[in-house]
């Protein structure tokens, strides 16, 4: 009777434990699907990776460290600028809102602050904030915009 108890308890132990591992596992994932954005100024915002190459290839070049690139506004929609390297392309056609992060011809990261649609590759979102404070942020004209691994509540 002791030795099955005992078995019982050995059990439940081990299905908690892979249980609790399972959760832990989930949590981790989801962290590093995530992606820190700081805006020229000290602004940040966090965004959720999209499940693609292309956003698997851009979380491995923000391993390696900070990307930082220089963006300008284009046509009242977007802030763009060069990545630097190519990317892989995952081109749909896709229409955009305000948060939405995009790659456009595989080197180029696009912050989206407005609506758009055309081919393109999808990276991320920038969850719950609005055009017009991605607008604020981002200011007018040319910007800075560093990327890196993680999120602002780390």
């Amino acid at each position: 009777m002791i030795r099955i108890l005992f078995l019982i308890q050995l059990l439940l132990l081990t299905a908690f434990s892979a249980a609790a591992q399972t959760n832990n596992n989930n949590h981790k994932s989801m962290e590093s699907n995530r992606i820190k954005l700081t805006i020229e100024g000290g602004k940040t915002f966090t965004a959720t990776l999209a499940d693609n190459s292309s956003a698997e290839a851009l979380k491995e070049l923000l391993a390696k460290g900070d990307v930082t690139i220089r963006m300008e506004d284009y046509a009242n929609m977007e802030k763009v600028g060069p990545i630097g390297v190519s990317l892989p392309r995952n081109d749909k056609q896709t229409t955009t809102g305000p948060g939405d992060l995009i790659l456009y011809q595989g080197k180029y990261f696009v912050i989206y602050y407005d609506k758009n649609a055309w081919n393109f590759t999808r990276l991320g979102k920038i969850e719950g904030v609005t055009g017009k404070e991605l607008l604020a942020a981002l200011g007018k004209g040319d910007v800075t915009v560093t990327l890196s691994v993680g999120s602002d509540d780390e």
